[in-house]
């Protein structure tokens, strides 16, 4: 338990599923405010329903108009904002590069970088007016290595690390701490559906590309959803606060996503 987290105000996007829900339960069960938000309205309702002290927002986050309307009820909810986590993002298309369409560039983009800007420009206020606080970015292994077939997610994922440690410097004197999270490979539904992806784009059997991703980790595994609601609990408490500009890998140590 973190008790320095108890009444901190916290927006955690795409989090009606998934890692972002588990942050989420993560920071309630720590005592923590919590405003989030995603596209997908049932699962809202359902996440609702189970935690009545939860604020929740149905938002396109690469729709500027919507991020703001997003910021809008959750500042009011919440009474200000102590905690900023980007975590909205999507897989992208899995292909040659030649194969890959610009709308699937664009989307991809949109949803993973824009999204995180269109955030940032009203959460920045807030934590300022606050006084201090904490930001996250939710990156990837691939916004730290090549991803072959990936081009469009990892250019996403390197630009939202850019962007927390460009973040650090604009905004430490402000007390406010912006780092990058980098899950590897996230046991689930969605990497299920890359490997799956993959192994159609290099013709080969999925089971094949899985034993592949175990092999890329040193220590032989995917990670929790958990570990990761770990690492952003750490890093928004009093624990983590002189770490600031980072991108830490949460990934069972991988040193190249190359095939």
């Amino acid at each position: 338990m973190y008790d320095s987290l108890k009444g901190k105000r916290v927006i955690i996007t795409a989090a009606a599923g998934g890692i972002g829900r588990t942050m989420a339960e993560a920071f309630l069960a720590n005592g923590a405010r919590v405003h989030i938000c995603d596209i997908d309205a049932e699962q809202l309702a359902a996440f609702e329903a189970e935690q009545p002290y939860l604020g929740t927002s149905v938002t396109d986050v690469s729709d500027s108009d919507q991020v703001a309307g997003l910021f809008e009820a959750a500042l009011a909810g919440l009474g200000g904002l102590d905690i900023m986590i980007n975590n909205a993002g999507i897989a992208g298309p899995t292909c040659p590069i030649e194969d890959c369409s610009i709308e699937d560039w664009r989307r991809t983009l949109a949803i993973d970088l824009d999204g995180t800007f269109f955030c940032l420009r009203h959460a920045v206020p807030a934590l300022k007016q606050t006084g201090g606080g904490s930001i996250i970015n939710i990156s990837s292994t691939a916004g730290l290595f090549g991803f072959p077939y990936r081009v469009p997610y990892a250019a996403a994922k390197w630009g939202v690390i850019g962007v927390a440690k460009t973040l650090a410097k604009e905004l430490g004197p402000f007390g406010i701490r912006v780092n990058a999270i980098c899950p590897g490979a996230v046991a689930g539904p969605r990497i299920d559906h890359v490997i799956e992806a993959q192994a159609v784009a290099r013709g080969v059997d999925p089971q094949t590309v899985r034993d592949e991703y175990l092999r890329m980790s040193s220590l032989r595994t995917f990670i929790d959803a958990s570990d990761i609601a770990d690492m952003a609990l750490f890093l928004c408490s009093d624990a983590g606060h002189k770490v600031s500009g980072q991108a830490l890998p949460v990934d069972g140590h991988i040193e190249t996503l190359a095939h």
